[in-house]
């Protein structure tokens, strides 16, 4: 099995990987297009600005090809930000994958967001052997309203969508890859896809 994480210079890709491998899986590191289109499971994280992210993303023509992929596709964090339609930070344009928006936090709570927090209402494949009301780790200023796409919400603040899922695309809000054994299940999960 082929699998590939996009490497456009946007943060956390060690991390990814070393999950990866702890799983038995060798992944390769890519911002070659054609490559991506040849993987079997593509991995888009993300950790950074929404708008410099998307710049990058430009610069390498990954933009246009993200959104044709056909193979399963999780986007993690910022990744997943992305893949919606548009985000408040640096008012960026998004891939339009997730018909949904991203905003800020409310000034009456403390952003970053950062450390443990619960996932509930689980509804999807990518959540097999993994409990409601399991705890996650986040770190973001910024969320995805909830929408239809949604397949987990957790609550700061408000209730937000903390994964989406629309045919072959997934994305987590939260980082599977530092959320112990849970995570690693999901990472597990989506490779079984």
């Amino acid at each position: 099995m082929k699998t590939i994480i996009i490497n456009y210079g946007a943060g956390n890709i060690q991390s990814i990987k070393f999950a990866l491998q702890r799983l038995g899986v060798k992944a390769i590191l890519s911002n070659d297009a054609q490559e991506i289109k040849t993987a079997d499971k593509v991995i888009f994280p993300g950790v950074g600005e929404a708008s410099s992210a998307m710049k990058k993303l430009k610069e390498s023509k990954l933009d246009k090809v993200i959104p044709t992929l056909t193979q399963p596709v999780l986007g993690i964090c910022l990744g997943m930000q992305l893949m919606c339609n548009n985000s408040e930070e640096g008012n960026t344009e998004g891939l339009e994958i997730f018909d949904t928006d991203v905003v800020r936090f409310s000034e009456r709570v403390e952003v970053p967001q950062i450390g443990w927090n619960t996932i509930r209402n689980l509804k999807s494949p990518l959540f097999e052997g993994v409990r409601e009301n399991e705890y996650m780790y986040l770190v973001h200023s910024y969320y995805a309203k909830k929408c239809d796409e949604m397949i987990a919400e957790s609550e700061y603040d408000i209730n937000y969508a903390s994964a989406l899922q629309k045919n072959n695309f997934y994305g987590v809000q939260f980082h599977p890859e530092k959320s112990s054994k849970a995570g690693s299940k999901i990472l597990e999960n989506f490779l079984k896809l």
